[in-house]
């Protein structure tokens, strides 16, 4: 079975439209906007973290967002 393809990038990623605006940033890997900040947040999409799971497990976590 194949997935279907992204969106395009001018759609934000569905966790964007469920968290307050002041915790969405841009994805790390494509610049969708996401929630990249807060509890919950994550610095990728689901579409950029879907081949990082692939290679890495479900567990696949990252230390820090901050630079």
């Amino acid at each position: 079975m194949t997935t279907p393809p992204p969106p395009p990038l001018t759609e934000p990623d569905p966790s964007a439209l469920a968290c307050p605006g002041d915790r969405v940033g841009l994805c790390s890997g494509c610049q969708r906007k996401t929630h990249k900040y807060g509890s919950g947040g994550s610095p990728l999409c689901q579409w950029c973290m879907a081949p990082v799971q692939a290679g890495w497990g479900t567990f696949v976590r990252f230390a820090d967002t901050r630079t």
